[in-house]
């Protein structure tokens, strides 16, 4: 019973429900949309959105942010697009980009986590960094005639009409869930966000986390990078922008709270396919996908300050108990002085 309880109070659970009540609804208003191929281009087009996300939700267990993500992203791309134009190996192409996504995150780690320097400035400044370098290194041109074989392999199929791209990112996923969940290492990140300077007392690797975290959410944005590469088939210089708001959308969705130290990976990969499935399910409902970016911005909104909310009234019901503990423990000591003057009363009678 505690195990049914335990798991109706998991956030990512709303998030699912959420999910699939928006699916339902959108089935609802139009009946075409529950065929499976429309379903599953939900999920195999958040693939994306998914590894970016879980890269995030690293950064935020510890309290921070990374709003670099998508220039990260876009300028993977180009270079791995350019690799391959000019007959690069795949293999190849793939270690420069996780060398690039590791170079990032120690740059961000750095300057937040060394430095001291506030993360969302810190991050936002290196983004205008890589969006510069990005249109030095393609001189504003887009990339293009890239690899067939590698276009195509984004559209291969594993489990029914899901791709391998989305197979392989869900494996990833739960791994990640597991480690986090299972190991003392994983538990260190949420540690850290919930209580950084307890966590050190303690003698947890408060650093070495932070550091870690950022490097991960950068490598994640950087495989996102070449999957980005793969499944649109050409790179703009512009590519990757946005990315960042719907990341932090999918993982406050899915549960993570700004604030650090709570929610899931599971949560962020149910909020990234919510999130990339929005301007999909606009079509459906007979809107234009141009609102995508207007709902997106609402739902973050909402969001944050759903969890303002929430967070504050968990303070205050911690005070309440806090102070009622306090008041039940000083009452008995209150009331021996009073039974001790009462005995002896009866001593002298």
């Amino acid at each position: 019973m505690e195990k049914v309880k335990k798991l109706f109070k998991a956030r990512e659970l709303t998030s699912l429900i959420f999910l699939i009540a928006l699916f339902a609804i959108v089935g609802f208003m139009n009946p075409m949309f529950l065929s499976p191929s429309n379903v599953s281009a939900c999920f195999n087009t958040s693939v994306v959105y998914t590894l970016i996300a879980v890269g995030m939700a690293f950064v935020l267990f510890i309290g921070e942010i990374d709003v670099s993500v998508g220039s990260n992203l876009g300028l993977v791309a180009a270079v791995v697009g350019t690799f391959l134009r000019d007959g690069q190996s795949l293999a190849v192409a793939i270690v420069v980009a996780i060398i690039i996504g590791v170079v990032i995150g120690l740059i961000n780690g750095w300057g937040v986590c060394i430095m001291g320097a506030p993360s969302l400035i810190f991050t936002l400044g290196v983004n205008g960094i890589l969006r510069g370098i990005i249109y030095l290194y393609t001189n504003g041109a887009w990339v293009e005639n890239l690899p067939k074989s590698f276009k195509d392999f984004s559209s291969v199929t594993l489990v029914g009409p899901l791709t391998v791209y989305y197979c392989a990112v869900i494996a990833l996923v739960i791994i990640i869930h597991l480690i986090l969940t299972r190991t003392r290492q994983g538990r260190y990140f949420v540690a850290v966000g919930d209580n950084a300077q307890g966590a050190t007392l303690v003698g947890l690797p408060t650093l070495k986390t932070k550091m870690l975290a950022y490097v991960i959410c950068a490598v994640m944005a950087s495989i996102g990078g070449v999957i980005f590469c793969s499944r649109i088939g050409f790179v703009t210089p512009m590519s990757g922008n946005g990315y960042e708001m719907k990341a932090i959308a999918a993982c406050v969705l899915g549960g993570i709270s700004l604030a650090g130290g709570v929610g899931s990976v599971i949560g962020s990969a149910i909020g990234a396919v919510i999130m990339a499935s929005i301007s999909y399910l606009l079509v459906f409902m007979g809107f234009s996908s141009n609102y995508d970016n207007a709902i997106t911005g609402i739902i973050l909104l909402v969001i944050v300050v759903v969890d303002a909310v929430i967070q504050h009234r968990s303070l205050v019901n911690n005070r309440h108990a806090r102070l009622a503990a306090r008041v039940s423990a000083s009452a008995p000591a209150a009331e021996a002085p009073a039974a001790n003057v009462n005995a002896e009363k009866g001593g002298e009678q």
